[in-house]
This record gives structure tokens, C-alpha cells and sequence, in this order.
């Protein structure tokens, strides 16, 4: 089964900025081409768009939470480009809840909030891309943005070091059963990385010690993590199916 290294039709949820911007960017800058997901931020999804080298891309927006519309963010997306062979599943959220300072109904809403985008979205938007790659019989890749909290731990964020860990498990049990179809599939577990979101954390007084926690003294870019999403969805990549590759600049060693 013949996977090609470039030319592929990609689906990178939660694209609009951030990480999925970078990760659309380095899929269109190999020759592919993206349907870029967003949900609320439609004008920063159509810059993603306008910024991607290539043509054929197209934008593919719903709210992964409700089922329906996960499904017809598929649905956009394999129309526009003619079929799936990438997922990404990046689109997730990230609400500070300490169990200390959250009051009982705002720790159940926000714990139903986590797992319905990060957990079930991820789960479900897997489950609609895969069958069109089985249905394909071209093979296909899966790659999953999990987190190192998954493993050390997240105590100001636990639905989302959770959640994050469940996505892991997924991916592997999809690994699994997929692997049949020439199906790969892979997380990331990143640590820290600079984006628009978390600018303001570097840039103030808990900057020093968020960049302290890896050994070089900085922390990782949007741009590494994308790289390795890329390859991981490579060809040359398939028998790395199942792994979570960490991507912490040593911040966090497991055993």
C-alpha cells in the first residue's frame, strides 16, 4: 500500500492560530493540501488560509463538540478536497479549574467542557476521517496533539492533564486496530510552546521559571512541534505507529 509523501488531502482541527496555523502551514509547504477547522474564530482561520503556500485549500468550520456538526466538518472538508488522508487532531481547550478555588457546578461544566472537545471530538473526528481513509483503501495517517501534563501531572488543570492522557490511550488502541488498513496512528506530548495564547505568561513574572523548566532555557515553538506532527504523517513514518513522542526540551523525562 503506497502511501505518497506529498500531494495528501489534510484535515487539521483547531487551525485557525496557534499551533494549527503552524501545523497547516508545514503541510502546505510540503505539497499537500489542508482543510483548515475552526469553530468561533473565523477571520483568523481565513488569514491561515490566505497564508498557506499551494492551492486547493479550503476552510472547514463547526463546533467539534456536537456530533452533528463534527461530522459535517468532515464532510467539508474531504468534499472540498477530494477525500482524507491526514488528520490532526489539534483543537482542544485549556480553562484554569484548581479543585480548591472551583465552585462544585463550575468544576462539573468545565470537566464536561474538556471532554467534550478534547476527548469525544477527537474520538469522533478519528472515527470520520478513518472510515473515508479505510474506504480509500489508499492508507492514511492520524496524529494527535496530546501533552506532557498527561504524565506529570496538570493541578491547576486536571480536566485537561485527563483528557490529554485519554487522547493518548486512544491513539494507541486506534494504532491497533487500524494498522490493518495501512492506517498510522501517533501522538505528540509537547511541553511548553510560545504561542499567541500563552504570550502573556512568558512575558510576565512567571516567564523566567516557565522557561526554567527545560534544561536549554527556553521554551519550544509551534514551528518544532509542527515538524514533528509532519513527519509523524510521513511515509517513512509508519512504523512509529502507536508511539507518543515527547516533545518537552527534556523538561520532563519518563521512564
Amino acid at each position: 500500500m503506497a502511501f505518497p509523501a506529498t500531494g495528501r488531502r489534510v484535515l487539521v482541527s483547531g487551525a485557525s492560530r496557534g499551533l494549527g496555523r503552524a501545523v497547516a502551514l508545514a503541510f502546505a509547504a510540503n505539497g499537500d493540501r489542508v482543510a483548515v477547522h475552526y469553530n468561533a474564530r473565523g477571520e483568523e482561520a481565513r488569514r491561515t488560509l490566505e497564508s498557506l503556500p499551494g492551492t486547493g485549500h479550503a476552510l472547514a468550520p463547526g463546533d467539534l463538540s456536537d456530533p452533528a456538526q463534527a461530522a459535517r466538518v468532515a464532510d467539508a472538508a474531504a468534499d472540498a478536497l477530494g477525500g482524507l488522508d491526514v488528520l490532526v487532531n489539534n483543537a482542544a481547550v485549556n480553562i484554569r479549574h484548581p479543585l480548591a478555588e472551583t465552585p462544585y457546578d463550575a468544576w462539573v461544566a468545565l470537566w464536561q467542557q474538556h471532554v467534550s472537545v478534547n476527548l469525544l471530538a477527537t474520538a469522533n473526528l478519528s472515527h470520520l476521517a478513518a472510515r473515508r481513509m479505510i474506504d480509500q483503501g489508499t492508507g492514511g495517517r492520524i496524529v494527535n496533539i496530546g501533552s506532557r501534563g498527561a504524565f506529570r501531572g496538570e493541578p491547576d488543570h486536571p480536566a485537561y492533564g485527563a483528557t490529554k492522557a485519554a487522547v493518548h490511550a486512544l491513539g494507541q488502541s486506534l494504532a491497533v486496530s487500524l494498522a490493518p488498513y495501512g492506517i498510522a496512528v501517533a501522538s505528540v506530548a509537547p511541553g511548553f510552546f510560545a504561542t499567541e495564547r500563552v504570550a502573556d505568561r512568558l512575558t510576565g513574572p512567571e516567564g523566567e521559571a516557565i522557561r526554567a523548566q527545560s534544561p536549554f532555557g527556553r521554551v519550544g515553538t509551534a514551528e518544532e512541534i509542527a515538524a514533528a506532527v509532519r513527519w509523524l504523517a510521513s511515509p517513512e513514518a509508519e512504523w512509529s505507529s502507536g508511539t507518543i513522542l515527547d516533545l518537552n526540551g527534556a523538561s520532563h523525562l519518563r521512564g
